[in-house]
């Protein structure tokens, strides 16, 4: 925002728009393909990109018609009040989605575990040890190894703390007008983020290789899978945010009193932080 965006008389309603509806549709291929590809049918990945090339068409769009009605002047501090308490509960809906799955890992690990090692269940399983990362009672499940705190995790916790304070570094400077010091601190976020990106990459293909670990290697390659998974897919998300947000800064978007677009995407990119270490205790070293 520029700073005629707090005179505009009215609360700024939009009209109709057909990007929510067209958002919907893309998100449905995308979990159809999703759902298809981990499945084993052949068609999945295909309908997947397709799915998320149209997602990333709407939101391209979509947020550019927000962009342009704020610099329009078309919004107001009580726009900029909506955007905050709809930003806040969206990442409260997020903490709900990672704590489904937190709960999943708790429920499977200090609950099913036992349970199936108890005197009840040694006459189904006499030999079955309710110790986490096994490959469970009816031995179905191939052998593998479980993934260990070191190196790359921990690496990658380093990486997004430190993307942490380059954040907030840079957020202190766009505050005080400094818009060099502001985009130098906010590129090197984006860099850490794709850093880490990359090292989980290296450590799927790791995990696959070397250790056997893969989604269906039962509850254990499951749940580690999709907490690790949908976290790197948040850090992508995130990172492209804040990609936006250079970008705006460097076409002189943002004042040292309205960036809401630049917090937004920081109180995200925190929340990330903070979903991570968790990961790293209860994934990693539990």
């Amino acid at each position: 925002m520029s700073t005629q965006h707090t005179d505009a008389p009215y609360y700024f309603v939009p009209g109709p728009s057909r990007w929510p509806v067209m958002a919907g549709i893309s998100l449905l291929i995308v979990m159809a393909g999703a759902s298809a590809w981990v499945n084993g049918a052949g068609w999945g990945p295909y309908v997947n990109a397709i799915g998320l090339i149209g997602l990333i068409y709407v939101l391209y769009h979509w947020f550019g018609d927000a962009i342009k009605e704020s610099e329009s002047g078309q919004y107001n501090k009580r726009i900029d009040a909506s955007f905050r308490w709809s930003m806040s509960w969206f990442i409260f809906s997020e903490v709900m989605f990672f704590g489904a799955f937190f709960g999943a890992l708790f429920y499977a690990r200090s609950i099913t575990m036992p349970w199936l090692a108890d005197l009840d269940h040694k006459i189904l399983w006499p030999d079955f040890a309710a110790h986490w990362g096994n490959v469970g009672p009816a031995g179905t499940v191939e052998s593998f190894a479980t993934m260990g705190p070191f190196w790359i995790p921990t690496i990658n916790t380093a990486l997004l703390l430190l993307s942490g304070v380059t954040l907030t570094i840079s957020h202190h400077a766009i505050r005080a007008n400094h818009r060099k010091q502001a985009a130098i601190w906010l590129f090197a976020t984006v860099l850490l983020g794709a850093i880490f990106m990359g090292f989980q990459a290296y450590e799927y293909i790791h995990a696959y290789s070397e250790l056997n670990l893969k989604l269906t290697s039962g509850v254990y390659g499951s749940t580690f899978f999709l907490l690790t998974g949908f976290h790197g897919f948040h850090v992508t998300m995130g990172a492209i945010m804040l990609s936006v947000v250079l970008y705006r800064l460097l076409k002189g978007h943002f004042t040292p009193e309205h960036h809401f677009a630049f917090e937004g995407a920081a109180w995200y990119w925190h929340f990330v932080d903070v979903v991570w270490l968790g990961l790293y205790v209860v994934v990693y070293w539990l």
